[in-house]
């Protein structure tokens, strides 16, 4: 009787083993892949009930609010090394009230980091770091905005793939901040990676960022991708009104027209900075987030004609480390997948200093180590919105050989306020070793991009572009060709869509990486498009 008890209780496990066997094939096979591509081109209908029109969030706000505590630190954010075993922790430091129009001196507060592994029986590991500070100069109202003190720390020896609490500040002062977390990734091999990696491009600071935001920490990610776009400050003038330049075009020239009060103006209200990073310390204190700069980080200065200046000096990069000695292009390792940031409104032409550094770069990756390579800037070259239409088509024709020699394998780039997944594409034709590129600029601000280059009526205009801050840097603006107009969809775009939301990237092993979007308007546990993107190095191989 027993034997057969345990013959009838093992025949019951294996056909559990088999039936769960069986379901999870099924769920696998229930996405598609990009191996069953190319895909027929997909539009998705507008939703009737979605408005396509961001509205910033009013300055009364409550996570704009600046902490009463004089020197208690702000907008805290964790960003990643080059490696695993080492992060970056930024945080602001100002005065005691937004009326203090005295700046701090950079070295009046220490820049010091407490850390520990999480529920370790061990003390603080203690880190110090820099500080700065940075003008930006109003000239309506002749007058300067400083900066807070900006604090830099970083981390080392940390261990792969582990949980750490810190606190930031300055101790003497009894200023040290709340405690907060944050998970190192893990060790670069090619069967290790971060679970999900939340890209959203151009957020704002709107109703629409406020569900972005929920949805990411709903997600609980372990790295977030930011692609340009992310306070608008350049959108505001000084007196704090705010700029439509959504009308701005440039002519055949690469000159302005009827945007003289918009991107000309250089004054960038800078409290937006402050503000946005308030409203995302939430996220940013708790896991690591990387910068990509866009268009609306440009921001030149009056007197020196500096560029990304708040930008550059408000967040941590891994520069040094990866070489490029800029915050405006670098790349890092996020385990098993190599990220690489460029620069769409820095020279990029074969003797430039950013394509020597890429080629140096992608010419150095160690693809047993790290197989995945992910590449990501702001300027779309595989957009059929109308906004920006083949405004990087420079930038494509200096770079695009080298990405496709390198076997890139996606591409993430924002801008156009929109959602677009291409097939697989290489110089406008399909091709299965091409990149995947994906435009996910609807990250909360501006105005959805509902229009297409093949809708009718919207033949390209070949003597001006939809982005007037690209009007000052000729090298951004390419031909387009003499164009013919398009009759459909081209089909090198698989999927597009005009809705707010945000992307996740699970890359499950070497060769496969689940991408979802997911929209604004759906519940969390829903989905716009799912698809599984796959390498396939043994067809695609890499031409050094």
């Amino acid at each position: 009787m027993k034997k057969m008890v345990v013959n009838y209780t093992m025949t019951s496990m294996s056909f559990l083993v088999i039936l769960v066997c069986a379901v999870i094939i099924i769920t696998v096979n229930a996405f598609p892949s990009t191996v069953d591509g190319p895909f027929t081109p997909v539009t998705a209908p507008l939703d009737p009930n979605l408005n396509p029109v961001a509205f910033d969030l009013p300055e009364s706000d409550p996570s704009f609010v600046q902490p009463n505590s004089k020197f208690l630190p702000e907008q805290i954010s964790v960003s990643l090394s080059y490696n695993s075993d080492s992060v970056w922790i930024s945080w602001v430091t100002t005065g005691c009230c937004e009326e203090d129009s005295l700046p701090l001196h950079p070295n009046s507060v220490q820049s010091i980091v407490q850390y520990r592994e999480f529920n370790a029986r061990t003390s603080n590991k203690h880190a110090t770091g820099h500080s700065i500070i940075y003008n930006q100069q109003y000239n309506a109202l002749k007058k300067n905005y400083t900066s807070g003190i900006i604090h830099h720390v970083q981390l080392t020896g940390l261990k792969p793939n582990t949980l750490y609490q810190y606190q930031c500040g300055d101790p003497s002062l009894s200023s040290m901040s709340k405690e907060y977390y944050f998970r190192t990734m893990p060790k670069s091999t090619s069967e290790s990676y971060p679970h999900r990696i939340i890209v959203a491009g151009d957020l704002g600071l709107t109703y629409n960022t406020s569900t972005v935001l929920t949805h990411i920490l709903s997600n609980h990610p372990d790295l977030v991708i930011l692609i340009g776009g992310f306070s608008y400050a350049d959108t505001y003038l000084a007196n704090k009104t705010k700029l439509n330049c959504s009308s701005c075009k440039c002519d055949h020239n690469g000159t302005s027209s009827g945007c003289d009060s918009c991107y000309n103006s250089r004054e960038s209200y800078q409290p937006r900075w402050d503000y946005w990073g308030r409203f995302m310390e939430p996220l940013t204190a708790n896991v690591p987030t990387m910068m990509v700069a866009g268009e609306h980080e440009i921001e030149p200065q009056t007197d020196d004609n500096l560029t990304f200046v708040a930008y550059s000096s408000r967040f941590a990069f891994p520069s040094n480390e990866s070489g490029s000695f800029t915050p405006l292009y670098y790349s890092f390792n996020a385990g098993g997948a190599h990220f690489i940031v460029l620069n769409a409104y820095t020279p990029y032409d074969y003797s430039s200093d950013q394509y020597i550094w890429l080629e140096n770069d992608l010419r150095n990756i160690n693809r047993s180590e790290t197989p995945w390579v992910v590449a990501t800037w702001s300027l779309p070259w595989y957009s059929t919105f109308k906004g920006h239409y083949r405004e990087g088509e420079s930038m494509r024709i200096n770079l695009e050989d080298l990405l496709y020699s390198y076997q890139v394998d996606i591409v993430f780039n924002s801008q156009v306020d929109a959602y677009e997944r291409s097939n697989r594409v290489y110089n406008y034709t399909l091709d299965q070793c091409g990149p995947v590129y994906i435009t996910i600029g609807a990250g909360g601000a501006g105005k959805l991009e509902t229009e297409h280059v093949d809708d009718p009526g919207n033949c390209p205009d070949h003597s001006q572009r939809n982005s007037a801050g690209s009007c000052s840097f000729n090298f951004t603006l390419g031909p387009v060709n003499d164009e013919p107009c398009r009759l459909n969809q081209p089909d090198y775009s698989a999927y597009r869509e005009s809705s707010f939301g945000v992307g996740m990237l699970e890359v499950k092993n070497e060769t496969h990486a689940l991408w979802s979007w997911n929209r604004n308007q759906n519940l969390y546990n829903l989905v716009g498009e799912v698809i599984y993107i796959v390498r396939q190095p043994d067809i695609c191989s890499v031409f050094n």
